[in-house]
């Protein structure tokens, strides 16, 4: 069920063009991320949706009404900035109280919610204290909490991870999810992290330069990448010049540097002697050492240790590769050759 539609949605601030003809929708219950490098256009995407900021054209709908009209307080949304926006000479329940004293709601009804809202952050005990007497992700916590505490009809998130570090980033993303599954909120989610994105998300809405380039599940954005800015942008991969040297319904055969050869499995259509680039993620090279018919014979220029794997740098001519070995492989000698060989399936080709 279709819960927010943007419709031929742009925005411009003067001349310059930040967000142009945008088809979006976000299903009831799901938890989307918007992905993008800075300034692709995901954050104003949001302040528009929460009434920050106009669109210059198109329409917002949520749940089948226009809400472009409306002020912010009158949208039912609650917004988690990514410097979490807390009142510093409040308390942490001052703050959650806030948005239902907003609204009108009564002393006794107002009391009853923040204090089952901070229990169930593990925050009950902090009530009293400032903002600034608790962590980083503490003060997260209470962000969230505030966004949450008057039963908004979606949650919109800027960034709310950003400032973290590593290991309590990861420990929020996963609490998040498990909000957001146990409400059932509709989550609208601003990250250039791809990880965190992979990770958080229903679906991925991958931006580039105020437009959507490929949006699906974090499987098929991964997997099945539509373009080399979404291979490229999602994890790591080989972006590999190629021409075709022959194609059928097959596949085609792709000749790239240094006179090696890739097969790629049935896709898009190219003609022969078509300019191509190919995708193929470092994992989805498999490393023989003897010859394999269809393998590339490549040498080893380094061996990085990355903990859970080995990252190899692999060279062929003017060919340079990527490639993930498990810690249980042994690894392939340094300056030796290696024989590389690629699932046909797990070749992405786009045009040049």
């Amino acid at each position: 069920m279709t819960f927010i539609r943007f419709q031929d949605v742009s925005k411009s601030f003067g001349q310059t063009r930040v967000v142009e003809n945008l088809d979006l929708d976000v299903e009831k219950g799901e938890f989307l991320s918007l992905l993008g490098p800075s300034g692709s256009g995901k954050t104003t995407i949001l302040m528009m949706l929460a009434g920050f900021e106009d669109a210059t054209s198109g329409t917002i709908l949520m749940d089948g009404e226009r809400i472009q009209d409306l002020p912010p307080h009158r949208r039912g949304i609650g917004v988690v900035f990514q410097n979490y926006a807390l009142f510093p000479h409040m308390t942490i329940a001052e703050n959650v109280a806030f948005p239902l004293q907003m609204r009108g709601l009564a002393k006794a009804e107002v009391g009853t919610r923040v204090g089952r809202a901070l229990e169930r952050v593990r925050l009950g005990h902090l009530g009293d204290r400032r903002p600034d007497q608790l962590s980083g992700g503490q003060q997260q916590r209470v962000a969230l909490t505030r966004a949450l505490v008057f039963e908004p009809k979606v949650v919109l998130m800027d960034e709310p991870l950003g400032a973290l570090d590593k290991q309590l980033r990861e420990e929020m993303q996963l609490e998040i999810r498990e909000l957001h599954r146990r409400l059932g909120l509709t989550v609208v989610f601003v990250t250039h992290d791809q990880g965190e994105a992979l990770t958080m998300s229903n679906r991925i809405a991958i931006f580039d330069r105020g437009r959507i380039s490929q949006v699906g599940t974090a499987t098929e954005v991964y997997d099945h990448p539509e373009n080399a800015f979404v291979a490229q942008f999602i994890g790591e991969t080989n972006l590999l010049r190629a021409t075709v040297a022959a194609a059928d319904a097959d596949g085609a055969v792709l000749a790239l540097a240094g006179g090696a050869e890739l097969r790629a499995g049935p896709g898009r259509a190219f003609r022969p002697g078509s300019a191509v680039t190919a995708s193929v993620r470092p994992e989805r090279l498999h490393l023989h050492a003897a010859p394999r018919p269809g393998a590339i014979e490549a040498r080893v220029d380094d061996v990085v240790y990355q903990g859970d794997h080995l990252r190899l740098h692999l060279s062929r001519g003017d060919l340079s590769l990527i490639a993930r070995a498990e810690r249980r492989q042994a690894p392939p000698a340094l300056g030796g050759p290696v024989h590389v060989a690629v699932d046909p399936a797990d070749v992405a080709v786009f045009p040049a």
